[in-house]
């Protein structure tokens, strides 16, 4: 019988201290056969999710791979996202394979929102010029230059090298996509309830752009769905323009960031009219009842930072897209649906497959839902894992 050892990973960082009480900005789980040390491992990251006992880490393993679940530094504070250290975080963890562990071929694995943050993060180690780095990064550099002393200084210190990090990360040498969308901020955009008139009150609703609303469906018009989508977009467009005048009105201050809440975000048409996006999937959401979690206080954003709004969820601010840095990956690239993910469509999937710049892509529609959680589900998606990158690697 195989058995699976599982190597606590933790790591310094080149842009953030370890914490007063010992913590590392990096720890993972490395995933191994007992006793080997492949050559080939998969990479597994999501910007705030943890990953790091993924359930592909102990199958993956089990064939003789290496498998590292990777968190970013924002594994226990997602309010505060910034792209630019989760690429930061990522590149640790590949260099860290590398020349520790010693692995020669390097899978990354974008499962869910992790798809668009590894696509961003090959996008960048491919061209160092694709990523513009945020004016607090910029800012913060200064002030650590130029300052004296003091817990601040040190703080900000500590952000000096972030465009020479972001400038040298070092590449993966084959892209998977797992069940994974075109970026958070796409996602977000498409599950968020546009009938909201008041972001300060949980009930003030337009009648007219309700989905709930008996008289607009299901089964949902073309008519409606178009409007719907555009104030979907609207919506999200205007928190993100207040998000911007707020943080300049806080600055003026010598304030540097807050946080915000954001409410009904459960309201994707295709939760309920399973003849938009066909696929195998039951009516409702990861949640269940849709509208019962659009009122609920669970969510994919229940708080966040301004800055954080902006870096990670804002359709005119967020880098970390697929339709911006798909187009820059070029190593082979492996595109895996599951067919009946409640979250995830397969518009999805051939959005993402279409947009690949590799020449040597390939997508796969499996059964199963969004983490293959059913009974055996993930027999085929380990299994065509295992082929797919034993043939690119032997």
């Amino acid at each position: 019988m195989t058995e699976v050892t599982r190597e606590p990973v933790a790591i310094d960082s080149p842009t953030a201290p370890r914490t007063a009480f010992g913590a590392f900005p990096h720890e993972g789980v490395y995933h191994t056969l007992k006793g080997s040390r492949p050559d080939v491992a998969f990479i597994i990251c999501h910007h705030v999710a943890n990953f790091s006992d993924h359930y592909l880490g102990p199958l993956l393993a089990e064939q003789g791979f290496g498998v590292l679940g990777w968190p970013t530094r924002y594994k226990t504070d997602p309010a505060y996202f910034q792209l630019e250290n989760a690429l930061i975080d990522i590149g640790v963890g590949i260099q860290w394979l590398r020349e520790v562990a010693g692995v020669k071929t390097v899978v990354m694995v974008g499962n869910s929102g992790g798809g668009s943050l590894m696509a961003t993060y090959q996008a960048q180690a491919t061209d160092p010029s694709t990523i513009k780095v945020a004016d607090q990064f910029k800012a913060a550099a200064d002030a650590g230059a130029s300052s004296a002393a003091g817990q601040l200084s040190t703080s900000m210190a500590v952000h000096v090298s972030v465009d020479s990090e972001l400038r040298q990360l070092p590449p993966a040498d084959l892209y998977i996509s797992l069940n994974a969308h075109q970026g958070r901020p796409d996602v977000l955009t498409t599950w968020m309830d546009p009938s909201v008139i008041d972001e300060n009150d949980l009930f003030a609703t337009d009648p007219e752009l309700d989905m709930f609303n008996p008289r607009n469906g299901p089964p949902y018009s073309p008519e409606f769905v178009v409007r719907y989508r555009q104030a979907q977009r609207e919506r999200s467009n205007r928190i993100s323009r207040w998000a911007r005048q707020e943080l300049a009105r806080l600055n003026e201050h010598g304030v540097t960031d807050r946080i915000f809440t954001i409410n009904r975000l459960w309201a994707d048409l295709r939760f309920l009219d399973l003849s938009i996006d066909p696929s195998t999937r039951e009516t409702g959401c990861y949640l269940g009842d849709p509208r019962i979690a659009n009122y609920g206080a669970h969510s994919l954003v229940p708080f966040v930072t301004l800055r954080g709004w902006l870096s990670m969820w804002s359709l005119e601010d967020a880098q970390s897209r697929g339709t911006d840095q798909l187009k820059n990956i070029k190593v082979p690239s492996l595109v895996i649906q599951a067919t009946g993910d409640t979250g995830v469509f397969p518009s999805d999937a051939h959005a993402i497959h279409d947009g690949l710049g590799a020449a040597d892509k390939t997508l796969e529609f499996l059964p199963g839902g969004h983490f293959f959680e059913g009974p055996g589900e993930r027999d085929a998606p380990t299994k065509l894992i295992v082929e797919w990158t034993s043939s690119r690697t032997h």
